[in-house]
């Protein structure tokens, strides 16, 4: 299939499929930056350290509530 018959076939697909074809072709234009990589590694490695259990977990209510009280003083 040539391109124009692709996208021929792809402007016949309804609105939202159309949505989702166009940001998929789209995103597969962008490479990964060397700030995406190293996020990404940060968050597998921070997720390995979760399934491991060898990191403790704060629940949010006791972060923003310690954070609160550094902003009151």
């Amino acid at each position: 299939m040539t391109r124009e018959q692709l996208e021929v076939e792809a402007l016949h697909l309804p609105r939202d499929e159309r949505a989702r074809l166009a940001e998929a072709l789209i995103s597969s234009l962008d490479e990964e930056s060397e700030a995406e990589q190293a996020w990404n590694a940060e968050i597998r490695r921070r997720v390995a350290e979760l399934d491991a259990g060898t990191v403790e977990t704060i629940p949010a209510e006791q972060v923003f509530a310690e954070l609160n009280a550094l902003l009151e003083k």
